[in-house]
């Protein structure tokens, strides 16, 4: 089967549906079908349509939404991608199939575009168990998230000694931190074809221009223990994404978006609204110069902030 070509910006579903580490908990958010479906619709007119769930995202919350989304398309139309997280795989014989099958079924289908191993708890133990499920059809292309360079390279020894290799890297990477851009991680993708994506790249709002001193984020979820806290170090980082937007008719999330792009990374972007679609769709067509790259990056490092998240480890 050959490979559908990805567009430019993915869209994270980590906020739909509520339960454990879902939208509710996480987000602050109490989203379902009747509010995402226009989402869904919206990014799909837009021609974005690769998808980024995981078991994990409440507990089968989010994938459940997606896969009743996705059954109103010809399948060859969507692009699916979700997590084998080893923190909550059973005590059998194949946890990671058998984890595979619950969201083959969830997302009502018979094959996922890219499977992901969602950190490298293992990687010894995990990694031969993606090889059985790329040779049976049911995944299509494998990737790892969150594993440094040296984990990356064993897994793709792992699985290149049976004929599969790494198609894609998915790691935190923004312009506050850049933690895989100085462990070489985007320019070992690039020299053995793998897609780097980008998540976090709005670090769940903070780089949105929505919120501020003034305007925090919603009280009572894990992102507002985060990041409102650091609000204050960031305004001068977004007074200038807000004036390199009006120089560009862009707002500020497609400035962060089109940074990211600018990087060479395909940015996941957690999508709630049509008009972050929108953003999303618009960021895809936004061309930063290289001085306002060298200018957002500096302000970013003149902020002293650092988003690393206690799931993530050191790139070097």
């Amino acid at each position: 089967m050959e490979q559908k070509k990805l567009p430019p910006v993915a869209l994270g579903t980590w906020s739909w549906g509520i339960g454990a580490v879902g939208g509710d908990q996480v987000f602050g958010n109490h989203l379902g079908e009747a509010e995402l479906k226009p989402v869904f619709d919206a990014a799909m007119e837009h021609g974005l349509n690769l998808w980024d769930s995981a078991v994990v995202y409440g507990m089968g919350a989010s994938e459940d939404i997606l896969g009743l989304f996705a059954k109103t398309c010809p399948r060859e139309q969507v692009i699916l991608s979700t997590k084998f997280t080893p923190q909550i795989a059973g005590d059998t014989a194949d946890p990671v199939a058998e984890m595979c099958e619950g969201s083959l079924k969830r997302l009502g289908t018979n094959y996922i575009d890219i499977y992901w191993i969602h950190n490298p708890a293992d990687v010894e133990k995990w990694t031969p168990y993606l090889v059985p499920l790329v040779k049976s059809g049911k995944v299509k292309q494998v990737g790892v998230s969150n594993h440094n360079l040296a984990q990356i390279q064993r897994t793709e020894e792992i699985l290149s000694a049976e004929g599969v290799h790494i198609s894609a890297i998915q790691n935190h990477y923004s312009l506050l931190y850049r933690s895989s851009e100085e462990a070489g991680i985007p320019d070992y993708c690039k020299a053995h074809d793998m897609t780097f994506f980008a998540y976090m790249v709005l670090e769940q709002g903070a780089l949105s221009g929505k919120y501020d001193t003034k305007h925090p984020l919603p009280a009572g979820s894990q992102r507002a223990e985060t990041y409102n806290p650091l609000l204050p170090k960031l305004e001068q980082l977004t007074a200038a994404m807000k004036q390199i937007g009006e120089r560009h008719g862009a707002s500020v999330p497609q400035v962060a978006i089109a940074w990211a792009i600018a990087k060479g990374t395909t940015p996941i972007i957690g999508v709630t609204k049509p008009a972050q679609v929108e953003d999303a769709a618009k960021a895809a067509t936004l061309a930063l110069t290289a001085e306002e790259v060298a200018q957002l990056e500096r302000l970013a490092a003149d902020s002293g902030v650092d988003t690393r998240d206690s799931w993530e480890a050191l790139m070097v």
